[in-house]
This record gives C-alpha cells, sequence and structure tokens, in this order.
C-alpha cells in the first residue's frame, strides 16, 4: 500500500473542503471495501477524509412520512430500527443478506453505495479492466462470468454491482442527498447510478468532490409489504447471483401496485419497470407475475456462462410475487 494523507473531519463543511481541494481525496466510513482495495492497489487515494464523526448518524422520519437515514448510519444499525423493519421491510432484509454481522457493524450507508464491483478481473491487477484502467479491454467477457450482467452490460464491462441494500432502495424510489462547496443537491437513485456504456469506470452521477449526507425513502405504503430475497452461492456471507426487491399492494385479486428491482443482474440495481407495467391493473397470480418477469428479462444479452440468471430470476420473480400475493390475501 503507498502512503496516503489521513484527516478526522467533525462537521461537513470541513469534509466537502478536504474533498473538493483533493482530487485524490476519498470518504472514508466503516472503510470494508475501499480499504481492502487500496491493500490490493486497486484503490491508490492520496487522501482519507475520515467521516465517522459526522453528524449524519441517525434514522428519522421526514415531515411527510418518509424516512431520512443519514450516510453514516452503520448497516446494523440500519437493518435493526424499528421503522425500517416496519415501514420498509424488504431494506432490512437486504442489508441482513448482505456480508456479515462484524463487517455490517463497520460498514456504513454511504460507504454501500460506493462500494465497487467483485469481478475477478477488476481486483487483479495482473489482468486488463475497463472499470480500472480504462480502454484496456474487458477479459471477462470472454473468461469467467458466470455471475456477470445479463441486463444493460456492453462489451466494454459485463460487471456486475454487489449492494444488496442498493437493490431495496432502487425498488422503494430512494433519493440521494449529497453536498459539495456549492451546496446541497440529491439525485433519484435511479438517476445515481450511471448505465455501464463506454464509460464503465463512471459508475455515479454524483458531482467531484461530492459528500453523500443520506438517502431519503419517500412515504409510500405499498413499501410496507415488501420482500428481499437473494440467491447466492453459499448460505452465508455471499455475494447474489441473482436478486430482487419487491413490493406488492393486491386489491381484489388484482395487482393495485407493485415496485419491482433485480439485483446481481447488471452494473447497477435494476428497477424492472418492464414488469411493473405488465403487473398493474393485472392477476395477482403465477401466471401473470411469470409473463412480467419474461416480459423485463426480453431484455437480457446473456453470456455462455451466465444464461442460467434468465431462468433463475423469472423463478425468484414468480416466488417473492406469489408470497406476497398470499400474505396479502390472507
Amino acid at each position: 500500500m503507498r502512503e496516503f494523507g489521513y484527516e478526522r473531519v467533525f462537521d461537513v463543511a470541513g469534509a466537502v473542503a478536504l474533498l473538493g481541494t483533493d482530487p485524490g481525496a476519498r470518504p472514508l466510513g466503516g472503510g470494508t471495501n475501499l480499504v481492502d482495495l487500496m491493500k490490493a492497489g486497486v484503490e491508490r487515494p492520496g487522501l482519507l477524509v475520515d467521516v465517522q464523526e459526522l453528524p449524519l448518524g441517525t434514522v428519522e422520519s421526514t415531515a411527510d412520512g418518509g424516512l431520512r437515514i443519514g450516510a453514516t448510519v452503520t448497516n446494523s444499525e440500519l437493518a435493526a430500527h424499528p421503522d425500517v423493519r416496519r415501514r420498509y421491510p424488504a431494506l432490512a432484509q437486504a442489508v441482513l443478506a448482505g456480508a456479515s454481522g462484524q463487517l455490517r457493524n463497520m460498514a456504513t450507508v454511504g460507504g454501500n453505495l460506493l462500494q465497487r464491483t467483485r469481478c475477478g478481473y477488476f481486483a487483479d491487477l495482473g489482468k486488463p479492466c475497463n472499470k480500472r484502467t480504462p480502454g484496456s479491454g474487458c477479459p471477462a467477457v470472454a473468461g469467467e462470468h458466470h455471475n456477470h450482467a445479463i441486463l444493460g452490460a456492453s462489451e466494454h464491462c459485463v460487471a456486475t454491482h454487489p449492494s444488496d441494500m442498493a437493490v431495496a432502495l432502487a425498488a422503494l424510489d430512494a433519493v440521494i442527498t449529497y453536498e459539495t462547496a456549492e451546496g446541497p443537491g440529491e439525485l433519484p437513485l435511479d438517476a445515481f447510478y450511471l448505465p455501464v456504456g463506454a464509460t464503465p469506470h463512471i459508475e455515479t452521477a454524483l458531482p467531484g468532490g461530492a459528500l453523500i449526507t443520506g438517502v431519503t425513502l419517500p412515504p409510500a405504503a405499498v413499501a410496507a409489504h415488501s420482500r428481499y430475497r437473494k440467491v447466492r452461492e453459499r448460505a452465508s456471507f455471499a455475494f447474489a447471483i441473482g436478486s430482487v426487491a419487491a413490493a406488492l399492494d393486491v386489491r381484489d385479486g388484482a395487482v393495485h401496485e407493485v415496485r419491482l428491482a433485480f439485483g446481481a443482474v447488471a452494473s447497477r440495481p435494476w428497477r424492472a419497470r418492464a414488469a411493473e407495467r405488465a403487473l398493474t391493473g393485472g392477476p395477482a397470480d403465477a401466471e401473470a407475475f411469470a409473463a412480467a418477469a419474461e416480459a423485463e428479462l426480453a431484455a437480457a444479452e446473456a453470456l455462455p456462462e451466465n444464461a442460467y440468471k434468465v431462468t433463475l430470476m423469472r423463478n425468484l420473480v414468480v416466488a417473492v410475487l406469489t408470497e406476497l400475493a398470499e400474505e396479502a390475501a390472507r
């Protein structure tokens, strides 16, 4: 690991000043991803700005009935919060599905949003990677790609986003708030993560020098009837090979409202809007759920070793929505 500077900050203005004046500066929360990448030589910040002491560690209700989550709230605190568990259960379930208890105790909401892909080529300095070194190539396309993207990828990158939390946030219409030297700003999560295109190294629309200050969840009655389901290659402490965050409101046997997002299938959390359109107003049954999943997955461009994800995701959508529909009928 090469030498780097370290500054601990206690107010947002001080953090933003350091991040905005030093292009090599990076915010440091729990460090569960950034420090590992620094040890591997993938990340090489010249300055770490320790933000753990900032006053961004609370979960509070908003005036309109939503929820405001501070950027330094740990994953464990988020998953255990009674308002999250009651009003947005898919989010609590998604957080608990990620990593181990020890890591959740350290990892922060802001850091979770900015974590990098777990693609083996990205982490291996001996291999080319467009996400790490733009223009060097994407060996995963012809190489090891069994857990890579089937939606929204490009010839330049087929890596997937690793976050469980962000998938639930995508389904819940979360808004990311941030601070810059010019003042505060916000981005809907749909706009926060950028399409991979020809620039996979540019992952978010966050302005240069910006500090994530929190996440706002809008009020939504349907969110209380939500679920997150993750499929992985071992029972615990593993990244997803496919996941679904869903919320469902069924009235008189028909879908009144539905929210659906996929994980581990694209470079960002994938909001399944085609499936939502197909479902809204129609019957809440397994046949309709399967048809909606197929409508979303019609855009899939699978590689030889990850084509199984199309079937996996279809079955996962049917299973999760069926469970929610059966609960609504009780």
